[in-house]
């Protein structure tokens, strides 16, 4: 038997240990010890804290409804208590704790006191909140995706997840087809040769299933599908399920004319995925590091800093989407007016540095000493620029060279990209400007993207009256854009410059948020807490009526896709509410075209921001627009 531990010993842990705070509580909840860890955790010195009631750490709604009585209660019947919530430090700022409350009893089973044990995991829950931020987003460009179903399956093949897309294919809502059999989907015969679990074992065998066939929706009418089944693994190599894509070719299947349109699109399925997969995969490997950096501040900044590019990297994405959506109708609209090309040409320039300097590329500017004046819509053109000069980087080598030149050719503004990249064979000359085609990349230089880029180039240079070309000499001569434009007389007014960002010290406002979705509106509320202002949150359009009375705000935040009583309808109801008190209707959903923001209007909302919302045009929105009231 060994011999017991010096009492001392355990004393030493507890006032030396500073990654926890550890203490010991008296019966009625009283603190009879204090160490390093509580004081720098909790802020206060032993001679501050001992003998008081251990309730100080809570905040003020916890304690009014008994959360501390209630810990130690459960703590004394059951033994031990765990918790994860807000705690309060010394100097009034909150901090989130995780907590085990351990009662403590003699020999003859007495309760003696207990023993606390509280971790600081503030930098982890904000962390977890970016990740789960990102993944909304994901999941918001998957689920807006209507023309391919999109879905997952768990190991055996049943469905765990379902997309708009899905649901307008094959005609099943998410509530009758979750957990069920995708073997549905398949002809009876194909069921009775064993095609749908053949299916996934190619895909278990190679990481990758495609094929092409009759399948069955809801109604029982056939269609032709292509299908696309990637296997999915944890980061041991397990099996975790299976991700579908399933595009609907049943026309183009008696349409040869549109043979090579519905190849395009099978790549832009393919690339689709990569593209989702690629930043998400590094932001769950960041939140796997993380725990075991917790000491080191600098390593998780930069971890935290890695989240936030790639889920702007998303952001982008979803932004390309928006422009091929409007592309595809007919609906990109431009505002013209007098324009400096050599200006787009400068800006345009500034927002590809990144993708240049990550690349080591060399960039040659040669523009003529005149302005080059044309009648356009600045900020397309420096969108039609910057998409040239990121197909460069993209197709150029590592070290290679960029050339741009602007110049006044025979009546017409000439921009010019040219690259030392791998060149364009002869037969994708005019290819490359289809959406959703890439070029070949090179093997040490993946393309990536989406092959939109050069699509909405071209589609901008037609809007605006111009051409855009592209010429090489073949593989390995690198390539040539050419933009031409009209020369305009008008003056042209220098663009100004982009406004200061304003600052995070906000006047306080009281903002009601109003979103069915649980994560995003608590995730909304901490921001706008963390900013000054005071909040309130409901979950459906009749608990922000009923709010907007009770908690008399200055803004209201409301989202538009709502069940039962919509954004729009809630919006209307509004108005009548605000002759009496104003405030100010803000739109904040994921639905962002300009017959989005007619409607919005058209149902009394004061303005209209689009998911995701820069923290920028958060601030000026509550900011500027609220009323002059101030917090009480």
């Amino acid at each position: 038997m060994s011999d017991p531990v010096d009492p001392k010993m355990y004393q030493f842990l507890v006032e030396q240990t500073k990654d926890y705070a550890l203490f010991v509580l008296d019966p009625s909840g009283r603190i009879m010890t204090w160490g390093a860890g509580g004081q720098r955790i909790k802020g206060y010195a032993a001679d501050e804290i001992i003998g008081r009631h251990f309730s100080v750490f809570y905040t003020r709604e916890a304690v009014e409804r008994g959360w501390p009585a209630h810990e130690l209660k459960l703590a004394a019947t059951e033994g031990r208590f765990e918790d994860d919530g807000w705690r309060v430090r010394k100097d009034g700022s909150q901090f989130w704790a995780n907590v085990i409350i351990t009662a403590l009893r003699d020999e003859s089973g007495k309760l003696v006191g207990y023993s606390k044990i509280t971790r600081d995991l503030t930098e982890r829950r904000l962390t977890d909140e970016a990740l789960r931020q990102t993944e909304e987003r994901f999941r918001l460009l998957v689920d807006g995706v209507s023309d391919y179903a999109i879905y997952m399956l768990d190991p055996d093949g049943i469905v765990s997840s379902w997309n708009s897309g899905a649901e307008r294919i094959k005609g099943y809502t998410s509530e009758e087809i979750i957990g069920k059999h995708f073997s549905r989907f398949f002809a009876t015969q194909d069921i009775e040769a064993g095609k749908p679990w053949e299916e996934l074992a190619t895909a278990r065998r190679t990481g990758r299933a495609e094929d092409e066939g009759w399948r069955v929706r809801k109604n029982g009418e056939r269609f032709w599908a292509r299908v696309v089944v990637t296997a999915l693994r944890d980061s041991a190599g397990h099996m975790r399920g299976f991700a579908k894509v399933t595009q609907d070719l049943t026309e183009r299947r008696y349409l040869q004319d549109l043979e090579q349109t519905s190849k395009n699109v099978s790549a832009f399925i393919s690339m689709l995925t990569h593209e989702l997969r690629n930043p998400l995969a590094p932001i769950r490997t960041a939140i796997q590091v993380i725990p075991h950096m917790y000491k080191t501040e600098s390593g998780l900044d930069d971890m935290l800093q890695m989240i936030d590019r790639q889920s702007a990297h998303l952001a982008r994405i979803l932004d390309d989407m928006m422009d091929v959506s409007r592309a595809a109708q007919g609906k990109i609209t431009i505002q013209k007016k007098p324009v400096d090309m050599t200006e787009v040409v400068q800006r345009a320039l500034e927002t590809a540095t990144p993708s240049i300097e990550a690349n080591n590329h060399r960039v040659a500017l040669d523009l003529t000493a005149k302005a080059l004046h044309v009648e356009g819509d600045f900020c397309r053109l420096t969108q039609l620029i910057t998409n040239l000069l990121n197909n460069a980087a993209r197709y150029t080598p590592h070290g290679g060279s960029i050339t741009v030149t602007a110049r006044d050719e025979e009546g017409k503004a000439v921009v010019r990209v040219a690259d030392s990249g791998r060149g364009i064979e002869p037969e994708d000359i005019e290819r490359i400007f289809a959406m959703f085609v890439q070029g070949r990349s090179s093997e040490n230089n993946a393309g990536g993207g989406l092959g939109v880029g050069l699509a909405l180039a071209r589609t901008i240079a037609e809007l605006h009256g111009g051409s855009l070309t592209a010429h090489s000499a073949g593989m390995n001569t690198g390539s040539e854009f050419t933009l031409k434009m009209p020369l305009s007389a008008s003056v042209v007014e220098k663009p100004k410059a982009d406004a200061p960002r304003p600052t995070l010290t906000t006047v306080p406002r009281r903002i009601l948020v109003v979103d069915d979705n649980v994560d995003a509106a608590a995730t909304l509320e901490m921001l706008l807490k963390s900013l000054g202002h005071e909040t309130c949150v409901v979950h459906d359009g009749v608990g922000a009526l009923q709010m907007a009375d009770e908690f008399r705000p200055d803004v209201v935040l409301l989202d538009l896709g709502m069940p039962g009583l919509d954004g729009y309808e809630t919006a209307r109801r509004l108005r009548a509410v605000k002759k009496e008190l104003p405030f100010r209707i803000i739109a904040l959903t994921g639905w962002g075209q300009e017959s989005d923001r007619q409607k919005t209007r058209e149902a009394g909302f004061d303005l209209h921001l689009t998911k995701p919302v820069e923290l920028e045009d958060l601030v000026q929105a509550v900011s500027n627009g609220g009323t002059k009231r101030t917090l009480h």
